[in-house]
């Protein structure tokens, strides 16, 4: 189950987030689409550093 999600966490950023700001941009206009990549590049940068693995 980890190895999938540390897997997933970078693709799914990757594609999640150039996906919502446009739409939100359109729907609420250039300062929530700010506001909203910043917080979901602030979560999946925590996710991937979460799920990363290190070598011992």
């Amino acid at each position: 189950m980890l190895r999938r999600l540390v897997a997933i966490t970078p693709i799914t950023g990757a594609i999640i987030i150039p996906l919502l700001v446009p739409l939100a941009i359109t729907r609420a206009g250039i300062s929530t689409g700010v506001v909203l990549t910043l917080l979901l590049s602030s979560i999946w940068f925590i996710a991937m550093l979460k799920t990363s693995e290190m070598p011992h």
